[in-house]
């Protein structure tokens, strides 16, 4: 196939739907996202994506469940875990965790996401499509393929504490709201990853993102929601594109000391009339999360992460100086 990176591509059909098209208009992009995305956004993997996905040692991953609801999770694995026998597909040699509510979503011929992300590099790109399962993993069939900047990451150093193949025994903790513990870690978080998803005529897209920002930067309300900056980005407007045409999000906020991960899946807004006078600086709008079962399961990644060093796009941006009085 032809690199659409070289390519002329204004025949080619748009690849943003109508929730991702509103907010690119909404900010005066969509003429020049039209022809970016038909250039960026491949059905295939390029030599540099193909040779990235291999060194990772951790990737980020979406599902819907049965019930539709999206589930966020991160699987780690040593480097070449990852890797592509053609342009076409992307596999994973992984073993299945019960425990994971995101594996409900993730059977043979279900539509996923994809997140690679180097936190030492502060590279990532990501990938949707449909996947089969092997016995030893998965093979992802790329549907879209496409970089992202290195914005609102920080860097952090990964060392391995067990064999990606152990997993843990320590049972999960099943909650429909926010125990101190869980409120605790959100408050301190500098970053958390967003599984998200659209439907059009029987055919599901998955979306799954990483978001940063100063430790604190997610308000958490008296009720439990989660109220939740939008700093300036890629103007792709993947996550909020799917939420503003199906409110259904899954999130999960990473212990990178203990390896921890706290799941929640539930139900997002965007907050389009939110109050000026509790604008963060760099924020451009906000959205609104409210949880509907919360798993908080210990020791689930067999790694662990350091931070070395904060990203200046983060330390530009502000924090919560008083409370959110909607939530």
């Amino acid at each position: 196939m032809t690199d659409l990176s070289t390519s002329d591509t204004s025949s080619l059909p748009s690849p943003w739907h109508d929730g991702e098209i509103r907010l690119q208009r909404s900010v005066g992009v969509e003429a020049r996202m039209n022809e970016i995305g038909r250039k960026v956004i491949r059905d295939h993997l390029i030599d540099q994506h193909r040779e990235f996905y291999p060194l990772l040692p951790m990737v980020v991953l979406g599902a819907v469940d049965a019930a539709g609801d999206a589930w966020a999770t991160l699987r780690a694995g040593r480097p070449g875990f990852l890797y592509t026998d053609d342009p076409y597909r992307l596999s994973a040699t992984l073993v299945r965790e019960t425990a994971d509510p995101a594996e409900a979503g993730m059977e043979d011929g279900q539509e996923i996401a994809l997140l690679g992300i180097d936190l030492s590099t502060r590279r990532r790109n990501r990938l949707n499509g449909t996947l089969h399962r092997r016995a030893d993993g998965f093979d992802l069939m790329v549907g879209e393929s496409f970089g992202n900047c290195p914005k609102y990451i920080q860097t952090r150093d990964v060392r391995f504490t067990r064999e990606p193949t152990q997993v843990t025994i320590a049972p999960p903790h099943l909650s429909s709201t926010l125990d101190n513990t869980a409120r605790t870690l959100i408050e301190q978080a500098d970053t958390f990853f967003v599984a998200s998803y659209f439907e059009d005529h029987g055919k599901r897209r998955v979306d799954v993102s990483h978001r940063g920002g100063q430790a604190g930067f997610v308000h958490v309300g008296g009720d439990g929601s989660l109220t939740i900056p939008d700093f300036i980005g890629n103007r792709f407007f993947s996550t909020l594109g799917n939420i503003a045409v199906n409110q259904k999000a899954g999130l999960t906020f990473v212990d990178f000391a203990s390896g921890g991960l706290l799941q929640m899946t539930g139900d997002a807004e965007i907050l389009f009339d939110y109050a000026s006078d509790l604008s963060l600086k760099g924020a451009e709008r906000y959205w609104r999360f409210r949880p509907r079962r919360v798993i908080w399961r210990p020791d689930a990644l067999p790694i662990r992460y350091e931070m070395t060093e904060w990203s200046p796009f983060t330390l530009a941006t502000g924090m919560w100086d008083h409370p959110d009085p909607r939530s």
